[in-house]
């Protein structure tokens, strides 16, 4: 058996596992195959003589392919944020493989796949790949471009969502718009009563040092502080807009177009207790970002 005939015979041997894992990435079979084929060409183009555990590599890759495809799906806004509908598993007529098809259903189910798709790109592929495959942090820290630490949270994150556990008011995104949308018009309006309004008395605000003036400190504690140091950046709230930031509503700023920094907040109760302002190439360059509609 020559080496061509070899690898294509351990792909096979790998094929539905990667189908599986790609189906519940995009929740479409014909995409999923699409995944699968494209993973075949990455193989193709390889030497996998120096891989150690194909399997690894190939679900790694698969993976990878997978991110990319959701990332532009929701680039394009093909259809709006919770309207994908995934494609159910089995297909009587079209199955190549009804015995493959039946497993996939026994695993998946189409409710699953819609919590799934209202995921950040990055969590799914955290909670897919850990919580369904069992692929270690230190794996999936690499595809999505964050420490195994980071990781983990996306995957918690996501795992909170799937089995509903995170309470009514910090799941529910239009809520968490309303306190976004109010902190970033107090801002713009210089408004400090505003601004205390909406923030807990004990919130913290960190700003990395891409972002904070020289010499000015980097965290700030309490309403009073917060709401200061707010204002001391409401110049550039004129340039700021709502965004899905890795999955919950936060700010980005982009003075004529351009991504100049992130902000992310936590709202617990109609209250924000968070506030992280980033700014450091590095760090934006890992996070999942969807500007909201007006």
């Amino acid at each position: 058996m020559d080496e061509g005939d070899w690898l294509a015979r351990r792909f096979e041997e790998n094929r539905a596992h990667l189908r599986a894992v790609a189906y519940r990435m995009l929740g479409s079979l014909s995409e999923a195959d699409d995944a699968v084929q494209e993973c075949w060409l990455h193989l193709r183009r390889h030497d996998a003589g120096g891989v150690e555990n194909l399997t690894g590599w190939l679900t790694t890759v698969v993976a990878r392919v997978c991110l990319d495809m959701v990332r532009s799906r929701k680039s394009r806004r093909e259809e709006p944020v919770g309207a994908h509908v995934p494609e159910p598993v089995i297909d009587r007529q079209n199955a190549a493989d009804p015995e493959q098809e039946a497993l996939l259903a026994d695993s998946v189910g189409i409710a699953l796949l819609v919590v799934l798709d209202t995921l950040a790109p990055a969590e799914r592929l955290a909670f897919v790949l850990h919580d369904m495959f069992a692929v270690s942090f230190d794996q999936i820290a690499p595809i999505v471009g964050r420490s195994p630490a980071a990781a983990r949270q996306l995957a918690s994150r996501a795992r909170r969502r799937v089995h509903g556990t995170a309470t009514a008011s910090d799941a529910d995104r239009s809520r968490q718009r309303e306190a976004v949308e109010a902190f970033l018009a107090a801002s713009r309006d210089g408004d400090f009563d505003a601004l205390l309004t909406l923030l807990d008395p004990d919130v913290t605000a960190r700003a990395d040092a891409s972002v904070a003036p020289a010499g000015a400190p980097r965290q700030a504690r309490g309403a009073r502080a917060v709401a200061r140091q707010a204002l001391a950046y409401s110049r550039r709230a004129r340039y700021a807009q709502p965004a899905l930031v890795d999955g919950a509503v936060g700010i980005v700023v982009a003075p004529r177009g351009r991504l100049f920094a992130v902000m992310t907040l936590t709202v617990r109760r109609g209250k924000i207790v968070e506030i992280e302002l980033i700014a450091d190439p590095a760090r934006l360059r890992q996070l999942d970002l969807a500007i909201l509609d007006s």
